[in-house]
């Protein structure tokens, strides 16, 4: 018989955990290491930078990892002492990248008081162990920890057409977001926006 695969560990990023982000980041190919919100070029300097400096990206995430940024924010997902998985649960305050895209600018479900807000706006699970339940085990254990960091509510920003390659979900599947009880409120397809308030669910 062969031997189980070792546990599955949710924990919150900290700075012990950058080399083996770094690594899971390397592992995709696309140069980003999580760093495209927080980049200020346009959108073909993004890419050139991914393509021609990504040493740069994953310095800055290095980086902000050891000082304990919020735009590091979020739950690693580790197995046998290497990181598979990575869910990046950041305040909507350092995501304005995100926000101020065309699909979700002025949007009337963004309005009011915003602090307090978080949103997942990364989900990577390495390729060779994807489709596992790594995806839904990070969900989860984002949503027991957000508390504890001031969250009041977490926003999504998923794909919903369910035909969508696995690199199309960078942020996540819809369905996903939906098991764990997150609502609609804003229904565009294929770019729904959902949200979870925390003081409604389940403890």
């Amino acid at each position: 018989m062969l031997p189980s695969p070792p546990a599955l560990e949710i924990s919150p990023a900290n700075a012990q955990h950058a080399p083996g982000l770094k690594q899971l980041f390397a592992s995709n190919g696309f140069g980003c290491y999580c760093r495209m919100w927080h980049f200020d070029g346009t959108a073909r300097e993004w890419l050139a930078r991914c393509a021609q400096s990504s040493e740069q990206n994953a310095e800055e995430c290095e980086r902000a990892l050891l000082e304990g940024s919020p735009e590091m924010q979020g739950m690693v997902a580790s197995r046998g002492g290497e990181v598979v998985g990575w869910l990046k649960l950041a305040p909507a305050q350092v995501l304005g990248k995100l926000y101020g895209q065309r699909l979700y600018k002025d949007l009337p479900c963004f309005g009011g008081e915003r602090s307090g807000i978080y949103c997942v706006s990364c989900l990577l699970v390495r390729e060779d162990v994807r489709h596992q339940g790594i995806a839904r085990a990070l969900l989860g254990g984002a949503i027991a920890q957000a508390r504890s960091w001031g969250a009041r509510a977490l926003e999504a920003l998923p794909r919903s057409d369910r035909d969508a390659a696995d690199v199309s979900l960078n942020l996540g599947p819809t369905q996903l977001f939906l098991e764990h009880g997150f609502q609609i409120v804003h229904d565009f397809q294929p770019y729904p926006v959902l949200r979870l308030e925390l003081a409604a669910a389940s403890p």
